[in-house]
């Protein structure tokens, strides 16, 4: 089996993948949505001139099931899947418009928003999707290593803790159901069909407490220690989820993503301080 190519070398076959896609599926090709670390957006209209998005994914772990999540939220809280190509790298999707980002709104809205879409998307679901307690086990393993490969670049017990929680966490969850876990602030569009649609998951199958990770970390709602905690404990409450199981998830996880983020371990440090 031929290995995935890096995201480099992926990048240039961008526009050929584009012109596939366009005569597939009968596209005609406007202008791309800025920024995408590990996809190309780019706007379309059908031949009907139906507005959508054509979305090619760069095919690695996080990434590898989106169309699937996409399929199976139906247009529920996400934005609707119209098409896929066999493997799911390339994805016509319902165009969000007029497309503002959820960070738009004051912290206090934004987070109404949340709490009323996450029990939409936290549908029942197994296979195909990775568990958590799988990257779990995954983070737990790269995590010293990363560290150590950083040059220590934080105090060895952040990771200490780090690895404490996952190992404590991961074999205790609740139901699983299928999580978003990069459902920050850019990633919740304004649209017409509904107020506000999620886009871009990276979906896991997990306790619902790790929902809460990215939006609790993400500093586009802000990046201050009160801000990080309002959404902890705010959200939490709401959604009636284990304060305690939600902030060990967000250590954990925003320890492993953050060996090179110092924004993240300031989180981490808040949380910490909070418990």
């Amino acid at each position: 089996m031929a290995a995935a190519p890096t995201l480099d070398e992926w990048r240039t076959t961008v526009p050929n993948l584009v012109a596939v896609c366009a005569d597939e599926w009968s596209l005609r090709v406007g202008a791309p949505y800025a920024g995408g670390w590990a996809g190309h957006a780019v706007r379309v209209e059908l031949a009907d001139g139906t507005r959508a998005v054509l979305k090619l994914v760069w095919p690695h772990r996080e990434s590898l099931h989106e169309g699937d999540a996409l399929a199976l939220w139906a247009g529920e809280g996400a934005a609707r899947l119209l098409a896929r190509n066999a493997d799911s790298t390339a994805l016509l999707l319902e165009r969000c418009e007029p497309g503002a980002f959820l960070s738009t709104l004051d912290l206090d809205a934004a987070l109404d928003v949340y709490a009323g879409l996450l029990p939409r998307l936290w549908k029942p679901a197994g296979a195909p999707f990775h568990t958590l307690a799988d990257e779990a086990s995954s983070w737990a393993e790269s995590l010293p290593r990363e560290w150590e490969a950083a040059g220590r670049p934080f105090d060895q017990s952040f990771v200490e803790t780090a690895l404490t929680l996952l190992d404590e966490l991961a074999p205790t969850q609740g139901e699983q159901v299928l999580l978003h876990q990069d459902m920050h602030a850019l990633n919740v569009l304004s649209a017409a069909r509904e107020p506000w649609l999620a886009i871009d998951p990276k979906p896991l199958v997990g306790e619902r407490e790790f929902g809460l990770a990215p939006i609790v970390r993400g500093a586009e709602l802000r990046h201050g220690r009160r801000e990080v905690l309002h959404r902890l404990h705010r959200l939490s409450s709401e959604l009636g989820l284990d304060v305690e199981r939600a902030r060990g998830w967000c250590i954990a996880q925003t320890t492993a993503w953050g060996v090179d983020v110092p924004q993240h371990l300031d989180v981490v440090r808040w949380l910490l301080e909070d418990a």
